[in-house]
């Protein structure tokens, strides 16, 4: 299996901690996010070679921490060639070029390099290859506010996906969707042919989700627990706070 992580941000709301250094290498409890990420997915039963997409500006940074890690080996580092904020490509472009610079042919879990959940993420894959779809995770959010800010899924029988609508004007549910995919080898095919056709947008990973859920059969698993979107600096703050008290 293949994981493809998002990495190709510029952070640019948590200035100046990543004026030099990529959001995904922010230690959180002395740990950077994108370990704490890799150590819990190595807990699944297929092992992962993992393809990180970054950027132009942030590569080397990216190379000495992978030229320093224990699964280096197991480490690709893809750039994207943006510079900046205003040229970079969009998540699903950069899945797109993942596929297409990695030549890849089988089951893709993708996962953005900036969020962190209080549960295993194996759960969710053990989920996903029992259900034998392209799958997403949801959560259930009460707040209407919270809803307008990102991706919002309506269900059918089975936990199936009926629709998909990033950061939608009148939420047509509470079932929001954190970026975490896993698609199915056939559908993995369509991510490329997506973007070169325009048939979705590009911009946040949950668009080619969006268009998916329309044409293949996509399945939602409800998180056992919470997610972190490290955003701000008083989200990175309280992150931190959390695992340090956790003391992982």
């Amino acid at each position: 299996m293949k994981c493809i992580i998002l990495a190709a941000g510029y952070a640019t709301r948590l200035y100046p901690l990543t004026n030099d250094l990529p959001k995904p290498l922010l230690p959180v409890a002395g740990k950077p996010i994108l370990d704490r990420i890799m150590e819990d997915l190595e807990g699944f039963e297929a092992p992962m070679e993992y393809l990180v997409v970054t950027n132009h500006r942030f590569i080397k940074p990216f190379e000495a921490w992978r030229d320093s890690h224990k699964l280096a080996s197991a480490i690709r580092l893809l750039d994207d060639g943006s510079t900046e904020n205003d040229n970079r490509l969009g998540a699903v472009r950069d899945m797109a070029f993942a596929i297409r610079q990695a030549g890849v042919d089988e089951e893709v879990f993708v996962a953005a390099g900036d969020n962190l959940t209080d549960f295993s993420l194996t759960g969710f894959l053990t989920y996903a290859r029992q259900k034998g779809t392209s799958c997403v995770m949801r959560y259930y959010e009460g707040e209407e506010d919270r809803l307008h800010r990102t991706g919002v899924i309506t269900l059918g029988e089975g936990d199936l996906v009926t629709s998909m609508e990033e950061k939608p004007a009148k939420p047509k549910s509470h079932w929001c969707v954190p970026p975490f995919y896993y698609y199915q080898r056939e559908d993995v095919k369509r991510i490329p042919e997506a973007v070169d056709t325009g048939v979705c947008g590009v911009d946040a990973p949950g668009e080619f989700l969006s268009w998916l859920c329309t044409v293949s059969p996509v399945h939602a698993w409800e998180m056992p627990g919470r997610r972190y979107d490290i955003g701000t600096l008083e989200g990175y703050r309280k992150v931190e706070e959390i695992w340090v008290r956790l003391g992982s």
